[in-house]
């Protein structure tokens, strides 16, 4: 059986370009995260939970927080900045792919390049295709393998919306799709207490920095280091992936 834990990454919102005024936060928006096998998910938790701890315990110290109820967004951690700044950082990253892979667990993130006008950006839509998507695409990595399956989502905060992430599910479970192996839909979870919705975060923050750079290298030259670093390594971890490009 495995675990799959999600989160999003880019932005839900319209985009018309980096240098415009409004509406310039992503060229996409995307879902990602990790997959674990059952048996693994309560040892990779801990390694997560040393891994943060030692990576950034000045933050953590200067937080008043305990380790355990702390968390640092992937979207804050991997910054230009950050990345070239402290050697450590990356190194814990290639570290922490490494350790995924060694557990037999793999990354996986569906992203899509926005290009509506925002008068007919529809965020609710775009959410729930990617959603879709996504279950389609573990779905069909845990047919391969004979597995069932579990997704664990960042917790939505509004009530309908949630409703509708599950009846969603519910289709792609039950209706023509018949997704056989995915057996509940989404469970939602508070991030914070969770090591490994913290670690799909992580995950997302360094997903969303590629995919804005291989949608809009012209746009966004300062991300390249996504490709020097991190790419190859995440393409291996990430076989049932992708970023849908814009039609052209």
């Amino acid at each position: 059986m495995y675990f799959a834990y999600v989160d999003e990454f880019g932005h839900i919102g319209p985009y018309t370009g980096r240098a415009e005024p409004k509406y310039n936060e992503s060229p996409i928006f995307g879902l990602g995260g990790i997959v674990l096998p059952a048996n693994e998910v309560r040892a990779f938790a801990t390694w997560f939970y040393q891994l943060k701890s030692n990576l950034l315990s000045w933050e953590i110290e200067q937080s008043g927080q305990a380790a355990y109820l702390w968390e640092k967004k992937g979207s804050q951690l991997y910054t230009t900045e950050n990345i070239l700044k402290y050697r450590q950082l990356r190194v814990a990253t290639n570290r922490l792919l490494n350790h995924l892979k060694s557990v037999d667990g793999c990354c996986f993130y569906v992203g899509l390049e926005k290009y509506s006008s925002p008068p007919d950006h529809d965020a609710k839509s775009l959410f729930l295709a990617v959603l879709r998507e996504i279950i389609k695409r573990i779905d069909q990595f845990c047919e391969r393998n004979a597995c069932p399956w579990l997704l664990i989502m960042d917790e939505q905060e509004k009530n309908e919306f949630r409703k509708q992430i599950v009846s969603t599910s519910a289709v792609s479970m039950f209706g023509p799709a018949r997704r056989t192996r995915l057996i509940e839909p989404p469970l939602q979870a508070e991030s914070h207490l969770f090591q490994t919705l913290q670690c799909a975060d992580w995950i997302c923050g360094l997903v969303g920095r590629l995919g804005a750079y291989v949608c809009r290298p012209d746009e966004y030259p300062d991300l390249d280091w996504t490709t020097r670093y991190f790419q190859n390594r995440l393409n291996g971890l990430a076989p049932f992936s992708a970023f849908r490009r814009r039609p052209q």
